[in-house]
């Protein structure tokens, strides 16, 4: 059986991965490797560092430290992505390690107690230590995005100047039980 907590985890990281995929959309290769100075991190180095987390995280999520042998997460800020189909190849098997783990939870698991660098946390914790952790380096990629597309980036939430008009449509329904995800989830940029 699936608790509300995991339903409500598992939306809310599928809507940060839909706000990273219509980042990418906008963006040329180039701008997708593109880094600022020597400190920052490229769209892509940002998305090989997810993807080493992810992998090591979820993998054997309940079975062994999250933190794994394999992982060189020095190496994951060390670009060697040069594409869009290799910043695409590992972004989806980051988010598919992550979700098929998630979907395969219930409710029974969510107060075992894994493993993150020998630092025990429940199921429930893990998942929460992530929900912050994607969003931060998910904005990372959309302020990127934004700020090299400027005028010309299509918004991912309510554009400027449109607060009102899209208040008075949301108040001028009935109200429902609606996780918020849903309507983003159905207007992603194709």
């Amino acid at each position: 059986m699936k608790s509300d907590f995991l339903e409500s985890a598992i939306k809310q990281l599928e809507y940060y991965k839909m706000l990273g995929d219509n980042t990418f959309i906008q963006l040329t290769d180039d701008e997708l490797m593109y880094q600022y100075n020597h400190e920052s991190n490229s769209i892509a180095t940002i998305v090989k560092h997810l993807w080493g987390n992810m992998l090591s995280r979820w993998t054997d999520f309940l079975t062994s430290d999250g933190e794994k042998e394999w992982r060189n997460r020095d190496a994951e800020f060390e670009n060697s992505i040069h594409n869009r189909i290799e910043l695409l190849e590992k972004w989806n098997a980051g988010w598919n390690c992550l979700l098929s783990t998630l979907k395969s939870l219930t409710e029974d698991d969510l107060n075992k107690i894994v493993y993150i660098r020998n630092q025990g946390h429940t199921v429930t914790e893990a998942i929460n230590r992530q929900l912050a952790h994607y969003p931060y380096h998910v904005g990372q990629i959309v302020f990127i995005g934004k700020m090299l597309l400027n005028k010309k980036w299509a918004s991912l939430s309510i554009p400027r100047g449109a607060s009102n008009s899209y208040n008075a449509d949301k108040f001028s329904k009935p109200k429902e039980i609606i996780h918020f995800t849903d309507e983003y989830l159905k207007t992603q940029i194709k």
